[in-house]
């Protein structure tokens, strides 16, 4: 915590020293609309959100999201190859449903069905912007917005007519090519976006995939004051499922794997309907409409398991876990002549049924351990159908009493209820009997922000909360008696602008206790159980800074130091409270440099150092991993109608792992992409 206060005085000091040029630059504060689900100045919001901006999304040429998100204080995206991720967000970095994945304000998944790998379902390339709340949104947004928020928000479709295509490689087997074009045509807007992504022959053993991601969007104003807006997305993913790497592996830099026939087929189709309806200046009603269907496939690496007596043997099983989603969001605003007030009121209704269906299949090894092919049988180990019904309202109110000051609160009601319907006969393997379950949730946050000529400060108390997961409830003979997870956030923090808008700085200050965590307890007669028994504690300080002394130079600077704890914690009869957290580093930071000289026009070249500090392998706080350093490199040049670029990702060729840990089975190692040379030519159409 002190490390991170005395960076940013020092930080401070040097860049005010070296402020010498006084051209105006625009100011970096924003307008966002992910705080309040309206749009408003990031000033006026409470809370700790960040903006990853068009022209930051266009400079990157990133081929996955964690190379944009990564650049934001206080999260890091773990890539876990081929767009498959973990996240960290005011948390460890875990898989556990702690954040949440919006595109345009809208949930892309179901609550009780989360997946970490969520973030591989949105299409890159038809993102504007990005913005990431830091610590509970849940009064809004409701469940698993505990950790953060990531909001995706889409293009909307350009007055005029344009176009673009780009493809770009890099020398470790990746292909792409994106497609954008769009225009208006009278009162209708159009645009569609996508790109097709492909790996073949990467630096580790079977680890190919490939993915198509494809938007349209369809904007039709039937007036200065309303507005309908319409979208489909469709997602097709496969990505052979290779594993991680166990440590002689890693030592060896041995880049080969048992597994020849594991994957992971995602496809999901999202279809968005909107009425936006501007009644007056003050007065302003959304209605939308979504429709869902995901579904994930998987033959997974890590059900694998060698059988006991034959060690030419391996049992594992195919799984199918999907759903359909019908949901309905409905928002007025209203704005008051009294303090400046404003109220945002909404209610949605989301139904989502789902099925589960898992497959026992024999597998083949050869004398090497290696598992080379395997057989379907007709034994189904799971096969069941869950209704999830989720009804929620919410509430934000906003009041300026004093000039300056902005007093915010909000509060959400959730009802939630599960339908469980187990088409085979209860027991420990095949799940729990059929039966429904209800849990309700109120939700609050307050806060308050302060401006004052180019200084402001905020404060707020919020919560967050994670219903159990379907897979938590129903995985056992007995239904366990689960309440959500709850965390209490207490915050604080401020920015300032500077030097005619050159210099900005954000920082925020977090405590963050949960409780009724969900852990798994050893019963007398040594099963598991699921229980409300679990509790954490996260603490951190966050902080960026951003100057551009001139139109050519931007120099960027974003750090974090947390420290997560158990306070009360029981792991599988292992009483681990008091130790810190696994894969939680105490120091995380990412910083960049851009120059566009003046003499060369289209011309950028920038540098950027990723830093990942040391953490625990495991809970009981035996094993470390040292962590790593990347510096990445990108340039481009853009003449006419024309752009091409070069970046060297990992331009040091660091050895390194990108998720680190230990279990009782063992080390296991996320091998980090080796350097790559990434290129790519890129060619506009239509007016500019």
């Amino acid at each position: 915590m002190k490390k991170g206060l005395l960076s940013i005085i020092l930080m401070c000091i040097v860049v005010m020293a070296i402020a010498q040029d006084t051209t105006n630059i625009k100011e970096l504060q924003q307008v966002i609309v992910t705080a309040s689900r309206t749009q408003q100045k990031r000033s006026d919001a409470p809370i700790a959100i960040s903006t990853i901006s068009t022209k930051t999304i266009q400079d990157t040429k990133a081929n996955r999201l964690d190379q944009l998100l990564n650049k934001v204080s206080g999260v890091f995206m773990v890539s876990l190859s081929n767009e498959q991720h973990e996240m960290s967000i005011r948390q460890p970095m875990t898989t556990k449903s702690l954040f949440l994945y919006l595109e345009d304000g809208i949930p892309i998944r179901t609550t009780g069905l989360y997946n970490h790998n969520a973030l591989l379902e949105m299409n890159m390339a038809a993102a504007k912007q990005i913005e990431i709340i830091r610590g509970p949104a849940s009064s809004l947004y409701g469940a698993e917005a505990v950790g953060g928020a990531v909001n995706i928000i889409t293009l909307t479709p350009p007055p005029v007519n344009t176009g673009m295509v780009s493809l770009q490689a890099n020398n470790n087997g990746y292909k792409r090519v994106d497609l954008q074009a769009g225009g208006t045509y009278g009162k209708w807007g159009l645009v569609v976006s996508g790109y097709y992504a492909n790996r073949h022959d990467g630096p580790v053993d079977y680890s190919d995939f490939h993915k198509t991601a494809l938007t349209f969007r369809a904007d039709y104003k039937a007036s200065d004051k309303t507005t309908w807006s319409n979208s489909i997305t469709f997602i097709d993913y496969y990505s052979d499922m290779t594993g991680s790497l166990d440590s002689a592996h890693f030592a060896q830099k041995n880049y080969t794997t048992p597994y020849s026939f594991t994957y992971r087929k995602t496809t999901a189709l999202r279809i968005r309907s909107g009425i936006t309806q501007q009644w007056n200046d003050n007065s302003q009603t959304q209605v939308t409409a979504m429709f869902r269907d995901n579904s994930v496939k998987q033959n997974p690496s890590y059900y694998i398991t060698n059988n006991r007596t034959n060690v030419l043997l391996a049992n594992g099983q195919l799984n199918n876990s999907s759903f359909n989603s019908y949901l309905l969001v409905a928002q007025h605003q209203q704005q008051f002549k009294w303090l400046g007030s404003k109220v945002i009121g909404g209610i949605s209704a989301d139904l989502s049924p789902s099925t589960y269906i898992a497959r026992y299949i024999q597998i083949n090894r050869d004398g090497k351990g290696n598992y080379t092919n395997y057989q379907q049988t007709d034994s189904t180990l799971s096969n069941y159908n869950t209704g999830i019904s989720n009804l929620a309202s919410y509430i934000h109110y906003e009041m300026s009493p004093l000039r300056g000051l902005k007093l915010v609160a909000a509060l959400r009601y959730d009802f939630y209820h599960f339908d469980f319907d187990n088409h085979l006969p209860a027991s420990a393997s095949t799940g729990a009997p059929s039966t429904k379950q209800d849990f309700t949730r109120f939700t609050p946050k307050a806060g308050f922000t302060y401006n004052y000529k180019g200084i402001g400060i905020y404060a707020n108390y919020s919560q967050g909360y994670v219903p159990p997961q379907v897979s938590e409830l129903f995985n056992s003979v007995k239904v366990p008696y689960l309440q959500p997870q709850t965390f209490f956030n207490y915050e604080a923090g401020g920015w300032f602008s500077l030097l005619e808008h050159k210099l900005y700085a954000d920082w925020s200050l977090y405590l963050m206790n949960g409780t009724n965590e969900i852990i798994s307890v050893r019963e007398d007669d040594g099963t598991f159980q699921n229980r409300n028994a679990g509790k954490t504690r996260h603490r951190g300080v966050e902080y960026g800074i951003t100057y551009r002394p001139s139109r050519q130079w931007m120099f960027r600077v974003s750090a974090t130091n947390a420290k997560h704890t158990f306070t009360d914690y029981v792991e599988k009869g292992a009483d681990v409270s008091g130790n810190e957290m696994s894969a939680a580093p105490h120091f995380i930071s990412n910083a960049e440099v851009m120059y566009h000289p003046a003499f060369i026009k289209g011309f950028r070249i920038g540098m950027e150092w990723q830093h990942l500090g040391k953490y625990w392998m495991d809970n009981a706080n035996t094993q470390s991993y040292s962590g790593f350093d990347l510096v990445n490199l990108r340039t481009g040049y853009t003449v006419g109608r024309c752009e091409v670029w070069v970046n060297a990702l990992n331009l040091f060729n660091k050895y390194y792992s990108t998720f680190a840990s230990k279990s009782a089975y063992g080390y296991s190692y996320n091998l980090g992409d080796p350097r790559e040379w990434n290129v790519g030519m890129a060619f506009r159409m239509g007016k500019k």
